[in-house]
């Protein structure tokens, strides 16, 4: 599998405010570089571009979605790394034959389409030290 970046970082926090005004001056930013609700993951995101290397700051919105599970368990934190690659379909196909455990959606499978025109897929937490892993195809434009 190819490996172009590390796409992004996700932080589990309890308090996006909060935690936007704690990680802005170590970032040396005045804002996000962009916000959005994902009605899908249940989150809130602060997401700051830091090079080609976006880190987000993400918000549970329900109270009961898989960021607010995390923090249940593990407190507030790193809960995902993003690696964008060529291909998510064929990078997860490869990590699949070498044995590593893919989450499955239920209405899409191992390999989800985006409204960001790109597909993704997971690797289970469990195979990589408590850390999901995401692997997406997204081709940002503004990173090149």
């Amino acid at each position: 599998m190819k490996i172009n970046r590390i796409d992004h970082i996700c932080v589990a926090v309890k308090d996006l405010e909060a935690a936007q005004k704690a990680w802005e001056p170590v970032l040396g930013k005045s804002g996000p570089d962009e916000t959005y609700v994902d009605d899908v993951a249940r989150v809130r995101v602060a997401r700051y571009m830091i090079g080609e290397t976006g880190l987000e700051l993400m918000e549970d919105t329900t109270g009961n979605g898989d960021t607010a599970r995390f923090i249940e368990k593990k407190g507030e934190g790193i809960m995902l790394m993003g690696l964008n690659v060529d291909s998510a379909r064929q990078s997860l196909d490869e990590l699949k034959s070498a044995g590593y455990r893919l989450i499955s959606d239920p209405t899409y499978g191992e390999v989800l389409p985006s409204a960001l025109n790109c597909e993704y897929g997971f690797v289970h937490p469990r195979a990589l030290n408590g850390v999901l892993l995401e692997i997406i195809d997204y081709k940002w434009e503004e990173a090149k």
